[in-house]
């Protein structure tokens, strides 16, 4: 549903834009220069819906046009991939980029449908960014996105959320006072607003629900040892376990890249350890978890109960159908949209995390301990 957004327009745009900026065309003000101005003016008129005289009206900064008609056609400059007339560059176009780590994981792709849509209500564009491997990071594209004048940014799964990784981008994103809203748990000190789904109560409602199926020995199959979300779910785990009497062993935690093979080692690791559960803090992971399952002889859930994190898209078509924590992407996508627009038009946004809470839903890779 979201791979809609990579290939649509605005990401065509801006990368064409932005790889190829020696190429770039560049509008004349004199539109009575060369038949190529006259070609570019239709083609923005009708983008826009409007006429050739209003396009060139609102090029050479006249008056008679509404500023919505104005915002309009600046916006179809950016995205077309037509450089603004000199004295237009210092405006912000009406484009928000979203910076996301990948597509594999069905979550990012559900989280720029619900954030593109409530953009396109407010009368932004959304630029989709996937950082991919040996591919553009997420540094460059903060600059690309800051070369095509953007009014603000978005992130779901950045380095934001690695306490060992390079933040000097985001830095530079606060030093230029660009809206920009985090979804999830960030490091310290980025000064930036986050929305975020509560890791400890996720940890309570799943180690709570294997609890009452006798599971004593629980394991976990996080993200990597300095992803700040992985972290928060582990000291989470550790403090309710002990409440609750359970084990807490350093052996029952491993850490992974997120993905199925990741999921996969990670548990190959645990199971032979006697652990009876996993809670695994993406539905990736679990999937994983369950594979490795499968190839130790084990069985989902008879011997071996599975927990993911998300419910993304098809976990109640797997097999087992996924038990895992929901987090409220609807909720959440569209509280990043609202404070990102109330920033860009001018309103005071504090610094803070925005937590919602999540829910766990109960399906098939879940049991009663048998042995």
């Amino acid at each position: 549903m979201t791979e809609n957004y990579q290939r649509g327009p605005p990401a065509q745009a801006l990368l064409r834009a932005s790889r190829h900026a020696r190429a770039r065309r560049t509008f004349a003000l004199d539109c009575c220069k060369v038949s190529p101005m006259t070609r570019r003016l239709a083609e923005v008129a009708r983008q826009v819906g409007v006429s050739e005289a209003t396009v060139s009206r609102v090029l050479n900064g006249r008056s008679g046009v509404s500023a919505g008609t104005r915002a309009a056609v600046l916006t179809a400059l950016d995205v077309m991939g037509y450089e603004r007339p000199t004295q237009l560059r210092g405006e912000r176009a009406r484009l928000v980029g979203l910076v996301l780590p990948e597509l594999q994981n069905p979550i990012f792709p559900a989280l720029a449908e619900i954030m593109g849509n409530a953009l396109a209500q407010q009368g932004f564009t959304p630029v989709l960014c996937t950082r991919t491997a040996g591919g553009v990071s997420e540094a460059e594209y903060v600059e690309l996105l800051l070369q095509q004048q953007v009014s603000g940014v978005v992130f779901a799964g950045g380095l934001y959320a690695q306490a060992d990784a390079v933040h000097s981008h985001y830095h530079h994103l606060v030093e230029r006072r660009l809206p920009t809203v985090l979804i999830n748990a960030a490091v310290d000190h980025l000064g930036l607003p986050q929305v975020s789904c509560d890791d400890a109560v996720a940890v309570e409602q799943v180690v709570g629900h294997l609890s009452s199926l006798g599971h004593e020995k629980i394991g976990l199959v996080l993200g990597p040892s300095d992803h700040v979300p992985s972290r928060r779910k582990l000291e989470a785990f550790q403090a309710y376990a002990a409440k609750l009497g359970l084990p807490v062993l350093d052996e029952l935690v491993e850490h992974g890249m997120f993905s199925i093979e990741g999921g996969h080692a990670a548990a190959a690791r645990l199971y032979p350890r006697g652990a009876t559960a996993v809670l695994c803090a993406s539905d990736l992971l679990a999937l994983g978890a369950v594979r490795a399952a499968r190839r130790q002889g084990l069985s989902v859930p008879a011997d071996i109960s599975v927990v993911g994190y998300d419910d993304s898209a098809l976990m109640n078509c797997t097999d087992p159908p996924l038990t895992t924590t929901r987090q409220p992407i609807e909720a959440m996508g569209r509280a990043v949209v609202e404070l990102l627009v109330k920033r860009i038009n001018g309103g005071e946004v504090a610094a803070e995390e925005l937590l919602f809470a999540p829910e766990l839903v109960v399906r098939g890779s879940t049991a009663r301990r048998t042995t």
